[in-house]
């Protein structure tokens, strides 16, 4: 390597930075724009933004091949009685001596490092292309740590892999926040390897525990680990509870009230430990009498394929917010005693919960639950919110001609709610599995977060009814006296606009496990989905 090379590489690289720098000021050999200065100057600055995104992963990637080669090349001249501990310390101190990183930070760059070179072809060449940043390679790195190396090569290709068919409308990984990639990846891997969810979780629950941990200016931490779907519904019971609160009146953040409400029910008081002044703003007055002890209910939602749920497989169930879990916690929730439950027709070539459409402004409880199933979240490009705290609102207004569809529908938290409505961000359309992208002030088009959808696992004990498909589709319907009518799914029961060209083949399924709960009979001789491309046939 000459190192005369390396050092007219980086100069040149910092006579690029000079030259972007001024740009930024707006001094540059051009001006932004004749015809608006300014706004030519904002939208090169998010030019220079997008241009340093990429510049910075492909650095991150040429820092971990420098590293891994640096290892390897330690190695390969150290003396061959070094002890291969000291070695390896010895190593991970040079690193973390140049980059100013401790030993122990040094040590996990170096593992990553190694893994993106040794382990993750894909990762790497995205790295350096610097279609993703260094944050979603760690989530990569996290994931596939504990899968094999054909699992790893399968979660890399899922969602690296060009040839993977994906949506148009799809935001790819390097569109998403690392946060959100990670939840992505997690419930892919626990989808495909779920062998060992049910032990982790054992012993997560084992190690449940609550940490106390002192901080600066009188303040402190109290943290719980504690099983998801009791976290989950305390989560949303303080936030449902704190937008009860919010009002004119109420000058405390929605962060503050959960806060005081949470402090105010662990120390056995139902009233809020502090309230603002709305006057003053001050929060350590006395509290009010609105704690926990209300009305509202803990909401959980999870999503369990019905086979998992019967016992039958062992594919994890999703709970809202949070990701997977395992199929027995699940049947733990409906066992004993949920509030609800809803019977959501999916379709079985993706797993996509299908439209239900409705002509009135007002949605019903379903539809609000097949939206809290399409976007899992607010639709605003990372945003985190989860489903239960979201509010709904029409695309395309309702007064403008919009209709009460999924299609035209969306779920925003009450803070991108409101910039909807107040900036010039605007959703783009939607669909019965997709939620909307949206495009921002200056144009530029942000993609989607779509689920990763996939057919639901049949067990073995599902047997195939022979059924033959005629040429003449008419002769598909009125269906066979045998089975009854009520083992059907009459085609007044999918939405109108979903007619294709399909037939799914019928099945024997095992006894319904909640039998006569929830309005109508488990097709328990014989499944038939039913749909045609002509809705004459139909009638």
């Amino acid at each position: 390597m000459g190192n005369a090379a390396v050092a007219k590489a980086f100069e040149d690289i910092k006579s690029a930075l000079a030259v972007l720098n001024v740009e930024v000021d707006g001094c540059g050999s051009e001006p932004p724009s004749e015809a608006d200065p300014l706004a030519g100057l904002a939208d090169g600055c998010l030019d220079i933004l997008a241009g340093a995104r990429e510049a910075e992963a492909g650095f991150a990637g040429l820092k971990a091949r420098a590293a891994v080669k640096y290892a390897d090349t330690a190695r390969a001249i150290a003396p061959p009685d070094a002890p291969v501990q000291a070695q390896e310390m010895a190593i991970a101190a040079e690193i973390g001596g140049l980059l100013a990183l401790g030993s122990r930070a040094a040590g996990s760059f170096l593992a990553a490092s190694h893994a993106l070179a040794k382990e993750l072809p894909l990762t790497l060449s995205a790295l350096q292309a610097g279609t993703i940043s260094w944050q979603h390679a760690l989530v990569m790195v996290d994931e596939t740590a504990s899968l094999e190396p054909a699992g790893a090569a399968a979660l890399e290709a899922q969602f690296l892999d060009p040839a993977t068919p994906k949506p148009a409308t799809v935001a790819t990984v390097g569109e998403m926040p690392a946060n959100r990639f990670r939840h992505k990846a997690r419930t892919w891997r626990e989808r495909h390897h779920a062998e060992s969810i049910e032990q982790r979780h054992a012993k997560g629950v084992a190690d449940r525990r609550v940490e106390y941990r002192p901080d600066q200016d009188g303040m402190a931490w109290l943290s719980a680990y504690l099983p998801a779907h009791h976290a989950t519904a305390v989560w949303n019971k303080l936030t449902a509870t704190a937008r009860g609160l919010q009002g004119p009146d109420e000058a405390r953040t929605l962060s503050q009230l959960r806060t005081d409400l949470y402090a105010g029910c662990l120390l056995g008081d139902t009233a809020s430990p502090a309230s603002a002044s709305p006057a003053t703003g001050d929060a350590t007055r006395p509290g009010t009498d609105a704690g926990l002890s209300s009305g509202i209910r803990a909401q959980v939602l999870v999503t369990v394929p019905v086979f998992s749920l019967m016992g039958l497989t062992e594919e994890p169930a999703v709970l809202d917010g949070f990701g997977p879990i395992p199929p027995s916690l699940a049947r733990q929730l409906v066992a004993n005693g949920a509030g609800s439950f809803y019977r959501v027709l999916v379709d079985p070539r993706d797993g996509a919960p299908l439209e239900i459409g409705r002509d009135s402004y007002r949605l019903t409880k379903a539809m609000k639950k097949a939206l809290q199933l399409r976007d899992g979240k607010c639709t605003f490009p990372g945003c985190n919110n989860n489903s239960l705290d979201n509010e709904i609102d029409h695309l395309q207004a309702w007064q403008h001609g919009g209709t009460t569809g999924i299609s035209n529908l969306a779920q925003l938290c009450p803070k991108h709610h409101r910039l909807k409505h107040t900036s010039g961000w605007k959703p783009t359309p939607a669909t019965q599995n997709a939620p909307p992208g949206w495009t921002s002030p200056t144009g530029r088009h942000y993609k989607a977060e779509h689920h990763d959808w996939e057919p639901p696992h049949w067990p073995e004990s599902a047997v195939p009814v022979d059924l033959s498909v005629p040429d003449d589709r008419s002769q598909l319907w009125p269906p066979p006296d045998d089975p009854p009518v009520a083992n059907l799914y009459w085609h007044e029961e999918l939405p109108e606009d979903t007619y294709d060209d399909w037939l799914l083949p019928g099945y024997r399924l095992p006894k319904d496990p909640l039998p006569g709960r929830y309005g109508g009979a488990w097709p328990a001789r014989r499944l038939l989905a039913f749909r045609c491309m002509n809705p004459a046939l139909t009638e």
